[in-house]
């Protein structure tokens, strides 16, 4: 019994995302991936539109944005001891700012809501207090938190962003998973590190056209729902012509 090391080469384009997957493993991440994309998609909108029409921004204590059938909500919270809802912004699958629903008036909490606001809050008192140095931290770098609640599973992500213009990062993202009373029950640290990848304009002028990242063993042989997550958001900025995951599987076979 040897042991043969392949590569295993993920070669996506920005079209795959919207074709079937080649393996049935994929499908659920890709899955989640989009529900990241959509999620994040409706707080990159919807946090522009909330500050253009809401004058007491003092008395928000931040925001978070789920997917509900076939719209993405952004939803922005008090910071009194038992928040509300102080406006909720709703996006078609288009994400046209033009056409969102933007209502300001104040109410409480859906049940749903009520559980992704507590998951987030436990995650964000999980990354502020470090007590085990878990979660990494680098300079011109913020972490975004996305909750998420399918059937019984609870989930918040936690991806890396930059202000960097021409920058875009992948790795130091985490999975924290909560159980059905929203108490933390695992972290698990997605990428080993951190990679930062350029797409803007190369010093000799050429646009850059395509990238790639490896996955160590811990992260394992498939794209991560994460990095799918990034890939869409950046697409119209990036202009890549490809990005490539690559991962190494070890197989046994009879020689």
């Amino acid at each position: 019994m040897n042991r043969l090391p392949l590569v295993l080469l993920t070669f996506l384009t920005l079209n795959t995302f919207a074709q079937n997957n080649p393996t049935q493993d994929a499908q659920p991440i890709v899955a989640e991936g989009k529900l990241l994309y959509q999620s994040e998609m409706a707080s990159w909108y919807g946090t522009d539109l909330f500050i253009s029409q809401y004058k007491d921004m003092a008395s928000v204590g931040g925001y978070f944005s789920y997917v509900d059938n076939d719209t993405a909500k952004c939803v922005f919270f008090s910071n009194a001891e038992s928040p509300k809802v102080k406006g909720t912004i709703t996006f078609d699958s288009t994400y046209n700012v033009n056409t969102a629903n933007i209502d300001i008036a104040e109410r409480e909490f859906t049940a749903m809501e009520h559980d992704l606001y507590v998951i987030r809050q436990a995650a964000m008192n999980a990354l502020s207090t470090n007590e085990d140095g878990f979660f990494k931290f680098y300079q011109n770098t913020n972490p975004n938190l996305i909750p998420l609640i399918q059937g019984e599973e609870r989930k918040v992500y936690v991806l890396t962003g930059t202000p960097q213009s021409g920058m875009v990062i992948f790795g130091n993202d985490y999975l924290l998973t909560f159980d059905q009373d929203n108490e933390l029950t695992s972290k698990k640290q997605l990428h080993q590190n951190i990679i930062p990848t350029e797409y803007g304009n190369l010093q000799d002028g050429k646009q850059v056209t395509g990238a790639l990242h490896s996955h160590l063993p811990e992260t394992g042989n498939f794209i991560t729902a994460t990095d799918i997550c990034t890939l869409m958001l950046y697409s119209k900025f990036t202009k890549w012509k490809s990005y490539n995951v690559v991962s190494e599987i070890l197989e046994h076979m009879e020689l």
